[in-house]
């Protein structure tokens, strides 16, 4: 038996030897150098027959030192403590129900590799008959560690400051209550309400980027009437000090039934218009009308334009991404990312792009769909 693996063919009589032709064991038009992932394999008596070139590239070895060697020499393997790995987990002893080795974080030469194990067998509870590894580095995981320690930073940055306002105010009103008069209370005590709002929305971005990551972003829909939405928000702008000519609605009806969840349409919406008011200038254009003719899907879509200076082109790419924020003026960096798993959560898409003013143009649209009780 000959199997091809990085120009070479290991074969039980003669070891390694040139290749000639497709690997007869990858099946027809499959190598295993095609795989992303490393791929180890061992015969029955614990020698390696394939090494692909992923493997390879993961763990530094060359390929024809590994093959027709036994597996615990080719790849030495230790866990985080220093201990042989194939005498700890001596894949052909031990109990013959054993399927394999979950993924874990192995130790080869000094570098550190992600490595699991499927141990197939001639029966099911028969010898093993090849051992089949599979090989994947560490870059994917220390950047997902990076972005965990910059969210919890980002986090202990956001709300070192109004816990530190709130602490402050609320120490300063219990020990000198009678030195300060009813507006000063009043300011004070108003400066702590803003604070601990603060506290509580990104706490709930917190709780929805969890969600989000795991998939377990609930909808729960209900008959929306995006309209009046809009109107209600361009609404809370303006008692919030807003002129209200720096808003245009624009309508285009009929406008099919939407069912989606109002709770977090209205939080899609709040983030647009805040985002265009905050970094746009210029008037703030709020369109809303049916799904374009483009796409097969009936629904919504809404576009919020703005007429500032817009996103750099070279920025768009990122834009739904984590702690991308558009300029100087504060915000965690979240909101967008937050937005797009939202709309997606619906069957729906988002899209960012220039605003024919000039400015940015975000536009979303969401599907039709049915209400939650015919789910």
């Amino acid at each position: 038996m000959g199997v091809r693996t990085s120009g070479s063919t290991v074969t039980k009589d003669n070891g390694p030897s040139a290749a000639e032709g497709p690997s007869a064991a990858a099946g027809p038009g499959l190598d295993p150098d095609d795989l992303p992932d490393g791929l180890v394999v061992a015969d029955e008596t614990g020698r390696v027959v394939t090494f692909n070139a992923a493997a390879a590239r993961i763990t530094g070895i060359d390929p024809r030192r590994a093959l027709g060697r036994p597996l615990e020499r080719a790849l030495p393997l230790q866990d985080l403590e220093g201990r042989a790995w194939w005498q700890l987990t001596s894949p052909y002893g031990g109990l013959a129900i054993r399927r394999g080795q979950p993924e874990r974080n192995l130790l080869l030469g000094g570098r550190e590799v992600l490595v699991s194990a499927r141990y197939v067998r001639s029966g099911p509870t028969g010898p093993v008959q090849r051992l089949v590894i599979g090989l994947r580095g560490t870059e994917a995981r220390r950047r997902t560690e990076l972005s965990h320690a910059e969210l919890i930073a980002t986090v202990a940055h956001e709300l070192r400051s109004p816990l530190t306002s709130v602490k402050g105010f609320t120490a300063t009103l219990l020990q000198k209550w009678e030195r300060f008069t009813d507006d000063q209370k009043r300011l004070m005590l108003e400066t702590v309400d803003a604070d601990a709002n603060r506290v509580t929305r990104l706490i709930a971005e917190l709780l929805d980027i969890s969600r989000i990551d795991s998939g377990r972003l609930e909808v729960r829909r209900q008959r929306v009437d995006m309209i009046a939405a809009v109107r209600r928000h361009v609404q809370a702008q303006t008692t919030a000090g807003q002129r209200p000519d720096r808003f245009l609605i624009r309508m285009l009806e009929p406008l099919p039934d939407l069912w989606a969840d109002p709770d977090k349409v209205d939080q899609v919406l709040g983030n647009l218009l805040e985002n265009a008011v905050r970094h746009g200038e210029g008037t703030v254009t709020i369109e809303v009308g049916p799904a374009s003719d483009a796409t097969s899907t009936e629904g919504t879509t809404v576009t919020v334009s703005d007429e500032g200076p817009g996103i750099p082109e070279e920025s768009m790419s990122r834009v739904f991404t984590r702690f991308w924020r558009g300029s100087k003026r504060g915000g965690t960096g979240l909101g967008l990312y937050i937005v797009k798993g939202i709309v997606e959560a619906h069957g729906g898409t988002i899209t960012v792009g220039r605003a024919p003013a000039g400015g940015a143009q975000f536009r979303f649209s969401l599907p039709v769909a049915a209400p939650a009780f015919m789910n």
